[in-house]
């Protein structure tokens, strides 16, 4: 038997965006369904989880399970079925909150260029909106978030109001690295980010547990369960363990219903008058194209056959390296301050920008230190006394710096649907073809040579470039937004060209990838599209 529900507005996916939309649509009377994937996580588990997992990559609090399955970082043929002939690196999760659970809580602003991208340098796609359509809605973003920084930082984005709480301490390491490059083109700035630096009524202050990707244990680091709960608290229903499997649409161009299968084996129809897809970069056009009927052969909201294409990240240069001094790495948020003056500039024509993110975490990323450097320790024979000097010398040396490189849309990186597999509801896996261009190796380059730099400046007895980009976590521009509708797949507004009911949130609807963490945008113009669907609700 199938169920059939109604509800003004069906949302898909609990991220950020979903979230915050459905928070602030169910503040104001509408009724709003959200449906999620995954389960709701058990913060104590998770937590229990990542500490006794033996590889302690992203997901590892999170475990796929066949009714929700999703990629993981150590394993990146696992879900995605990728056909080069670079890999596509970045991952995410399942799961009431999305993927913000494991997320690092970096909170920045894209600067005013980067809406501007080929009107300035002749590369990639301009916006249709600017910096200045979204930066009251920034504002408003950081206050939801709980963003702590320092206001008065000049980080390439102007602002009208300070951050709502002062900026999480700079670590020791992070005034090593400032003092060692004083005076130079390298500005350490404070970072941004969506982590408490003061008690909340509902959440405490960052106390420093140093795992905020894969999980914050007191919730000092916002997730995307704070907007749920808002959302269900103002009546919104939250249906997990529920998967849309495909959209359905009427006569009229409009979407009437989403299908969707639950845990237990049941179905059911969700009608609306509007629906909010944001279901993340990968699962959104996913489900777009196994939408496809005999009068819709190429799939939802695809008349422009860009639904997919355009898949981008920021291919990241990671670098580590032994200081001469020791600068006490392992404490902290994982980072706390970064070098952000080198994310716009005329070079942006020939080359990606990028920005730098200090670590507070050591090795732990590139190598799996410090448990892997007690285990190099061990293997050279030292033990006892010997071997905790050693450890103690090695570890509080350890230095990395990671630059997020901007990538360009290419039409050719996509996301489609694999031919032979599916889960366990019939859908078609993602497959995926992404291909790093030159635009991003001369940035990756760029980045190697200031790291050098970098690492010179502070003084280091050793230094390691990784040899290939890796994954930064962000999966961008799958379902970008643009005023034309035969390049894009929504309008300025999030709209879909081809259904007048139907909006998309998140990073994908990103018509070109930045440098900037992307979570922040997406906050922002998530409450700006919560603004648009309350007006059309009201007409």
């Amino acid at each position: 038997m199938t169920d059939t529900l109604t509800t003004d507005v069906a949302i898909i996916g609990s991220g950020v965006a979903g979230a915050l939309i459905a928070a602030h649509l169910a503040e104001r009377g509408l009724k709003v369904t959200i449906l999620e994937a995954g389960e709701e996580v058990d913060r104590s588990a998770a937590v229990d989880r990542y500490w006794s997992a033996a590889i302690k990559v992203p997901e590892c609090p999170y475990p796929s399970v066949p009714q929700a399955m999703h990629p993981v970082s150590d394993d990146l043929d696992f879900w995605y079925q990728q056909t080069g002939p670079n890999k596509f690196a970045s991952t995410y999760i399942k799961t009431v909150g999305g993927t913000t659970w494991h997320w690092l809580g970096t909170a920045l602003r894209l600067v005013p260029a980067d809406f501007e991208l080929r009107k300035r340098f002749g590369q990639g796609e301009d916006w249709p909106i600017s910096y200045s359509t979204l930066s009251a809605f920034y504002d408003k973003a950081e206050t939801e978030l709980g963003v702590s920084g320092d206001g008065k930082a000049d980080l390439g984005s102007p602002r009208a109001t300070d951050y709502p709480m002062p900026a999480i301490p700079q670590t020791y390491l992070d005034k090593a690295f400032a003092s060692a490059l004083h005076g130079t083109a390298f500005d350490v700035r404070s970072t941004p980010q969506a982590r408490n630096s003061k008690d909340q009524p509902d959440r405490p202050a960052c106390c420093g547990n140093a795992s905020c990707i894969p999980v914050c244990p007191v919730q000092a680091k916002y997730d995307a369960t704070v907007h749920v709960a808002r959302a269900t608290k103002a009546g919104a229903v939250l249906l997990s363990k529920t998967t849309v499997v495909a959209l359905e649409t009427g006569d009229d161009n409009r979407i009437t219903a989403a299908r969707f299968m639950r845990w237990d084996g049941s179905t059911g129809s969700l009608q609306a008058r509007q629906f909010v897809l944001a279901a993340h970069a990968i699962e959104s056009p996913r489900l777009l194209l196994n939408s496809s009927s005999e009068r819709l052969p190429k799939g939802v909201a695809n008349s422009s056959d860009q639904v997919g294409r355009n898949l981008m990240d920021h291919p990241t240069q990671l670098s580590w390296a032994l200081s001469a001094k020791p600068v006490y790495p392992y404490r902290g948020p994982l980072s706390t301050s970064g070098i952000e003056n080198l994310r716009d500039g005329d070079f942006r024509r020939t080359r990606g920008a990028f920005r730098i993110e200090i670590g507070n975490d050591g090795w732990s990323w590139p190598t799996g230190a410090p448990i892997s450097t007690g285990a190099d320790l061990a293997n050279q024979g030292l033990r006892g006394k010997d071997l905790d000097q050693a450890l103690r010398y090695q570890t509080s040396r350890h230095v990395r710096l990671a630059s997020l490189v901007e990538q360009l849309p290419d039409a050719a990186n996509r996301v489609t649907l694999d031919s032979d597999k599916r889960d366990v509801y019939g859908v078609p896996l993602p497959r995926l073809s992404y291909r790093i261009d030159s635009y991003v190796q001369d940035g990756l380059a760029a980045a190697r040579t200031a790291h050098q730099e970098i690492f010179g400046r502070l003084g280091v007895s050793e230094m390691h470039h990784s040899p290939d980009a890796q994954g930064a976590g962000h999966i961008i521009g799958t379902l970008r937004m643009g005023s034309e509708a035969r390049s894009s797949v929504v309008d300025g507004d999030l709209r879909s060209h081809d259904h007048p009911n139907l909006f998309v949130s998140g990073s994908a609807v990103f018509p070109t990838s930045a440098t900037a963490n992307p979570t922040l945008t997406i906050a922002a113009l998530a409450l700006r599209l919560a603004d648009t669907i309350a007006a059309s609700a009201q007409q």
